[in-house]
């Protein structure tokens, strides 16, 4: 164990960057040819070392799952927290942010070819390598096999499966290294596929690791991933259809729904959300922008994490995806892409200081901390009205800065700015709404769990909330103000019913789809993956 015991996985740059394993092709749900590249229990993975090489492998493709235009950014794209407005010449790309942000996507648009194609392509391909190294670890005869590390494993597979499932429904089913076409199964297959292996992994797995092994998996993780998986079952374990057998317009209650144990699925996301709570093992941080600072890894909060590096090429963009061009000196400068709409950033109050995520106003160099100005010389002074997003100015929209920025790394990949999966004030939050799902003597526990998080931001003002309707209500304003930048809001609006009707003023004053359907609860199955894989059939209304 070597190799991974003796440097952080935030330090072995060469394992989680090396093409450990290539098994898919680019359009990913057709796995009848193997590359000549391609990694095998028979060509490789013969030692210790080399295993715990193709585990750290496994770890890199979450990467992609942060990067540009993926999973995490997409969940934010298509709501009221994030915008790409074009800005002159820049960001248009063929239109793909703006239809996706106005969730005006179709199956073979650009946005859906490039980022919910990517994203697919991503998952399943992360699936193919977390397979072939499940199929590694139960035939190793050497001491890196473990039962741990099966669970391991197994755990980072039913999270890419829970991804995969929130944006797509039913997928296709992979389990073996066995190289065909798969069909698609139903969505409350592959929901009831990941509780039972995060069920069969959880205990296995160690409450945490030592320094050295920072970043991999552990107990929390695993009753993280099923808490959130619970809260979620009113949409999550059904298809959605033509018919719209779920409301894009109601509250989509885990009540009702019964899971392993049998239990309601709200009470099953009670308990995860305790495991973690209770586990000893998280704190909430008093700083809490240190969640998210260059040194997060020190973080007593964060559960579950995308490991990043200040190494060329293996660390996060986030800061450069959003900040203005003048804004730092380094290779090219940023982006000036990434904005958020008035309605969200109006939506913190001035006495919450989660509003200094936010960089409103006059802006300044993060190298000299002198104010700066725009390409035309006039100072760059940022502002929460964007009043056309098909034409904006450069500095129309408030920007992100929750991940800050270090100013000496050398290119817009290499932010060391850790990114969270899970945190420790989400477990307080799930184990709210589903208490107040449950309802009756529940409500008081609803409001307790709800208070821990919102009072260490903004005591001054607190909450109010009485009835179960009007507790919803708070959490979800409370999970915006939280978790803004984080990847959650479109599952968040969904299970709230709000996700086809939310609105902005920024696009002429018209900037959603007026006929959003329940369609939109589920993304198109992306035209290149039914070229390649016959077996595949499109979600309703694409």
């Amino acid at each position: 164990m070597t190799t991974l015991a003796t440097k952080s996985v935030r330090r072995v740059s060469a394992l989680l960057l090396a093409p450990t394993m290539i098994l898919v092709a680019s359009s990913c749900s057709d796995l009848s040819e193997q590359p000549h590249d391609a990694l095998t229990t028979q060509n490789a993975f013969h030692t210790d070392a080399e295993i715990l090489a193709g585990v750290a492998g496994v770890y890199a493709t979450f990467r992609g799952v942060q990067g540009n235009g993926r999973f995490m950014a997409v969940e934010e794209l298509t709501t009221d927290v994030l915008i790409v407005p074009t800005r002159g010449s820049d960001w248009y790309d063929n239109g793909e942010w703006l239809d996706m942000h106005n969730q005006k996507w179709t199956a073979n648009s650009s946005g859906t070819l490039d980022f919910i194609n990517g994203s697919w392509n991503d998952m399943f391909g992360a699936i193919a390598k977390e397979n072939l190294m499940i199929d590694v670890i139960t035939k190793a005869a050497s001491g890196a096999k473990g039962d741990t590390t099966l669970a391991e494993l197994r755990t980072i597979r039913a999270w890419d499966y829970y991804m995969l499932m929130d944006m797509f429904g039913g997928v296709p089913l992979v389990t073996t290294t066995e190289l065909k076409q798969y069909p698609r199964v139903t969505r409350d297959s592959i929901f009831r596929f990941i509780e039972a292996e995060l069920l069969a992994s959880r205990n296995t797995l160690p409450k945490a690791w030592p320094a050295a092994y920072y970043g991999r998996v552990t107990q929390g993780a695993a009753n993280a991933i099923l808490a959130t998986l619970y809260l979620n079952a009113g949409f999550l374990s059904k298809d959605v259809t033509a018919a719209g057998v779920v409301s894009a317009t109601a509250y989509n209650s885990c009540a009702g729904i019964t899971v392993s144990g049998p239990k309601s699925a709200c009470q099953a996301a009670i308990d995860a959300a305790t495991a973690v709570i209770s586990s000893n093992v998280y704190t909430l941080n008093t700083d809490w922008f240190k969640n998210f600072s260059q040194d997060n890894q020190s973080s007593t909060e964060n559960i579950f994490v995308v490991v990043n590096s200040s190494e060329k090429g293996i660390g996060s963009n986030w800061p450069h995806r959003t900040l203005h061009y003048n804004q730092l000196q380094l290779d090219g400068g940023p982006w000036n892409g990434f904005a958020t709409t008035a309605e969200t950033f109006n939506s913190f109050p001035a006495s919450d200081d989660r509003r200094g995520m936010w960089l409103f106003g006059q802006q300044y160099s993060f190298d000299t901390k002198l104010a700066v100005n725009d390409r035309t010389n006039k100072p760059l002074v940022f502002t929460a009205t964007i009043a056309d997003a098909n034409a904006a100015t450069e500095a129309e929209g408030v920007r992100f800065n929750k991940f800050p920025p270090d100013p000496s790394v050398a290119t817009g990949n290499s932010e060391s700015n850790d990114f969270p999966f899970f945190r420790l004030a989400e477990m307080y939050l799930i184990r709210a709404e589903a208490e107040n799902e449950l309802g009756g003597a529940l409500t008081v526990n609803a409001l307790a769990d709800l208070r821990v998080v919102h009072d260490r931001h903004d005591a001054a003002n607190p909450i109010t909330a009485t009835t179960q309707a009007q507790i919803r209500d708070a959490i979800l304003k409370e999970r915006l103000l939280e978790f803004s930048a984080e990847g959650k809001r479109r599952t968040d609006l969904i299970r709230h019913g709000k996700f086809t009707s939310w609105t902005e003023a920024t696009l002429n004053g018209v900037s959603t789809n007026p006929n959003r359907g329940a369609n939109l609860l589920l993304f198109p199955i992306p035209a290149p993956q039914l070229a390649s894989n016959p077996q595949l059939t499109q979600n309703p209304g694409y």
